[in-house]
């Protein structure tokens, strides 16, 4: 029932003149927390900064697109959808405390959805039902943000937002209350961190050196639209899903003052080393069987139920992990960041 009236909240909320805008939003259980990132850092092992990474569990540190079919190479996934073989990953979130020492940041479900921690991750479609959107090819990978910002980047693309106990569903696509900087008080529900991907690709390149380039945001957008809106640019003509993540982090452990900073200073930390948020990134490699993806687009599927779709339950879900491959202490109490990685 929590889901359905938050669906009904969001949908409303986001409706226009053309219909309301579906959304499949679902859950991927956590697959593996390891200092590798096959796209940005591939073949590297360690990676310079922890990630959490979800999906399908043929998941490592390479990856080459032109050898590494995910549906094929991977035997499960931790995802609600069960023909979803594709990788989702971010940065981690650490909480300093006032000795110094750091401590991972647990995960938790967004409210109606079950599963071990992960991303919920979301695919829209256009709002206007006589718009098509063209599902991503097989080696398509794109990245969101970056891990060494300091400074406020393009807004309305990564986010952060306060959460109340229950509920807050407004505006999910990064618009107020939602900043770019971390939180800077106790969050009686927890951190919620938002990535935003876009939603126009140049049609011909499955990826870009930056990760960056073959896709792009269109214009003419609303500042709390969601889903493909506003128009897309000659040189990315192609109108693609608008790929959303929505992490929860359980801060509720740290709400104690005495554990903080003595000048009230906010304790948390990406695992990139950074103390303000701005370095918090998302990255995507697609995984999709066949052509699922582009059926439920068609279909204009809403939530984790869909009738093109095949589907596993929460409990199949959450045993599709695997070993972390670099052996290191992320979970105890920390001197220091995995990696080294300096506080920035």
């Amino acid at each position: 029932m929590q889901w359905k009236a938050f669906a009904l909240a969001l949908l409303v909320e986001h409706s226009s003149g053309q219909g309301t805008t579906p959304m499949m939003r679902f859950s991927c259980s956590q697959l593996v927390v390891d200092r590798v990132d096959p796209l940005v850092n591939p073949g590297i092992i360690p990676s310079p900064h922890l990630h959490q990474i979800v999906g399908g569990n043929s998941f490592n540190a390479s990856m080459d697109p032109t050898t590494h079919d995910l549906p094929t190479a991977s035997t499960c996934t931790s995802c609600t959808f069960s023909e979803d073989f594709s990788n989702y990953w971010t940065a981690v979130l650490y909480f300093q405390a006032r000795n110094g020492t750091f401590r991972r940041v647990p995960q938790i479900q967004s409210e109606g959805l079950l599963g071990n921690g992960g991303i919920t991750v979301y695919y829209i479609p256009s709002s206007n039902k006589e718009s098509t959107v063209t599902a991503f090819k097989p080696g398509f990978r794109m990245l969101v943000g970056d891990a060494s910002l300091q400074l406020p980047g393009p807004s309305r693309k990564v986010c952060h937002r306060c959460m109340p106990v229950s509920g807050d569903n407004k505006n999910i696509n990064c618009g107020s209350p939602d900043a770019q900087t971390l939180p800077k008080d106790f969050c009686a529900g927890g951190i919620r961190s938002v990535i935003t991907f876009p939603t126009c690709w140049d049609g011909k390149n499955l990826d870009s050196p930056d990760h960056k380039s073959h896709v792009t945001y269109a214009s003419g957008s609303g500042p709390n639209d969601v889903g493909p809106t506003g128009s897309c640019p000659a040189s990315h003509p192609v109108v693609i899903p608008q790929v959303m993540y929505e992490v929860q982090w359980d801060t509720r452990a740290f709400n104690n003052k005495d554990l903080w900073p003595e000048d009230g200073s906010q304790p948390f930390i990406w695992s990139t080393g950074d103390k303000n948020g701005y370095s918090q990134h998302g990255d995507y490699v697609f995984g999709w069987k066949d052509d699922s993806l582009q059926r439920a687009m068609n279909a204009r599927c809403n939530g984790d139920i869909c009738k093109e779709l095949r589907t596993q339950t929460a409990e199949e879900a959450i045993k599709c992990t695997k070993p972390r491959v670099v052996e290191e202490d992320i979970d105890g109490w920390l001197t220091a960041l995995p990696g080294n990685r300096m506080v920035f």
